[in-house]
């Protein structure tokens, strides 16, 4: 049954690509802001991991090499954030949004003689009878490396945080540092690592972009996906599976304007076109106010410096 002439199959297959970025992007923001770090540099982080990932895939010819680029130029980035929010005790609003409009800039110097090259192909994972199954095989078993790996990863960072030491020690930290730095824990050590961790996660996710999802160089390719992956992470009340839910939600959302501008539906292009963004603006409204904060369970540390001294 197709709708507007959109086939569901592919509508489906569609969205679970269109918010790898996202999800990769929001499941490392939930990581920083659960160490009690508030980084609203996700946008910026996300450029500098698309051109960084398209210019060493392109230089090496290797995808793979290029993720990987992708994931050290923004974790680089991120450094920078480290350095004047942990060190220099910056405040963190500003020296994020600082860190967006530096990534955007030095993304466009970066990218000048990238525009107009194609990258190499990600191809998909070969699945072999599986993707010849109806439906099932067009919506699971067709797709590329990445989007099995971002649900991975998000089932990762659930399992670490719930189940493993190390996560019950981030948890602690993004709670009540002063408490975690009594009882000998290295308040600002975890904290850089879960920063250095959220940027490599922006810049997989950045990379993707460039990569997979519109394998070109152009400014401002990743298009304010850092907004809606720190808006998911709220939607999400601080819990990876639900990062998953928010971002196949919005993916969902971005695919179907698309796909209804595509089969000409009379809705006017400029509402589609505002719909995820509008969404997003919607959900951080309705869930930014005092109390709805306390009952969404945000760290109560979030977006506090730490010092030994206090």
């Amino acid at each position: 049954m197709d709708l507007y002439g959109i086939t569901p199959s592919v509508l489906i297959a569609s969205l679970m690509v269109a918010s790898v970025p996202i999800m990769l992007a929001a499941i490392g923001e939930l990581v920083v802001e659960k160490a009690g770090v508030l980084n609203l540099g996700v946008e910026g982080m996300m450029i500098m991991g698309a051109i960084c990932g398209f210019a060493t895939a392109v230089e090496t010819g290797s995808p793979f090499l290029g993720f990987l680029g992708g994931a050290l130029g923004a974790a680089a980035l991120s450094l920078i954030f480290v350095l004047l929010t942990q060190l220099f005790l910056a405040n963190q609003v500003a020296t994020g949004l600082a860190l967006t409009l530096f990534g955007l800039g030095l993304s466009s110097l970066i990218g000048q003689g990238y525009v107009g090259i194609k990258p190499p192909a990600t191809g998909a994972v070969p699945m072999g009878p599986l993707a010849d199954i109806p439906f099932a095989g067009r919506v699971l078993f067709s797709h590329d490396w990445m989007v099995y790996g971002s649900i991975a990863i998000v089932a990762g960072v659930w399992a670490v945080l719930r189940y493993t030491r190390a996560g019950l020690i981030l948890r602690a930290v993004g709670e009540s540092h002063h408490a975690a730095h009594a009882l000998g824990y290295k308040v600002i050590r975890i904290r850089v690592f879960a920063i250095l961790f959220g940027g490599a996660m922006a810049g997989l996710g950045g990379a993707y972009v460039s990569l997979v999802r519109v394998p070109q160089w152009t400014d401002g390719i990743t298009a304010g996906a850092g907004w809606i992956a720190l808006a998911i992470v709220v939607f999400a009340s601080w819990k990876p599976w639900r990062v998953l839910i928010g971002a196949y939600l919005f993916g969902g959302i971005t695919v179907l304007q698309l796909n209804l501008q595509a089969a000409g539906a009379r809705i006017p292009v400029e509402y589609l076109s505002m719909s995820p963004y509008l969404i997003t603006i919607l959900v951080l409204v309705i869930m930014s106010s005092g109390r709805g904060r306390a009952s969404l369970n945000a760290p109560a540390s979030l977006g506090q410096n730490f010092h030994a001294s206090h």
